[in-house]
């Protein structure tokens, strides 16, 4: 399968919550290994590792065949990012070995650039490639990663943001019996299925979601 990367760009994208005195910021992606580069981690995007452990394993998706990097940038720093990638080998997704099955590996916005509409529009910037129908896309939504210190939500308040914001580029809730989801009622598997995808992906993956006998 021939992974096509169709470049997508919104400009002056404005601070929702302030109306016009919020600063412009640049949604674009995916981006090359050596566009990422050339920017600089904000030195708050630490939900997953440090930051410059985050911009090296952007770099690293990004040259992957597969890989896409979309970014928002306030001038040449990345204020937020959403990447997409084969399953991890070490996990029940990637058994069905189909290159049309995608993770939305993580999304993650620095905390000043909060509740301005930056994470949806790097989905939306993200799905506005032609491509993206090609693919099964799934996310699988752990509490653990979730800020909720720092938004001051709870689990089940965050799981319902979290749950919208998906549901903005099509991702719907599925059940599955992975022991990671099932380990706490809030986490959740999301997919999206692209209308290019045949239906031999969808049953794979289908398979992969539920392994015990009773469901």
């Amino acid at each position: 399968m021939v992974h096509r990367k169709t470049f997508v760009r919104e400009e002056r994208i404005r601070d929702e919550g302030t109306g016009n005195g919020g600063p412009s910021i640049v949604v674009e992606g995916p981006l090359s290994p050596e566009a990422l580069q050339e920017l600089a981690m904000h030195p708050e995007l630490t939900a997953f590792r440090p930051p410059e452990a985050q911009h090296a394993a952007l770099v690293a998706i990004a040259g992957l065949p597969e890989g896409r990097v979309i970014v928002a940038r306030d001038g040449r720093t990345i204020v937020g990012y959403v990447t997409f990638h084969h399953p991890d080998p070490l996990e029940r997704w990637a058994e069905a070995r189909d290159p049309r099955i995608l993770e939305l590996g993580g999304i993650e916005v620095a905390p000043p650039y909060r509740r301005n509409g930056i994470a949806k529009r790097l989905l939306r910037v993200a799905f506005q490639a032609p491509e993206m129908e090609d693919y099964l896309v799934y996310s699988t939504e752990y509490y653990w990663h979730w800020d909720l210190r720092g938004t001051g939500l709870d689990v089940w308040d965050y799981g319902r943001l979290m749950e919208r914001l998906m549901g903005t580029v099509g991702l719907e809730r599925m059940a599955t019996d992975d022991p990671d989801i099932a380990a706490h009622p809030a986490n959740a598997l999301m997919v999206r299925i692209g209308r290019n995808v045949p239906w031999e992906t969808v049953v794979a993956f289908d398979r992969l979601r539920f392994r015990r006998p009773m469901f």
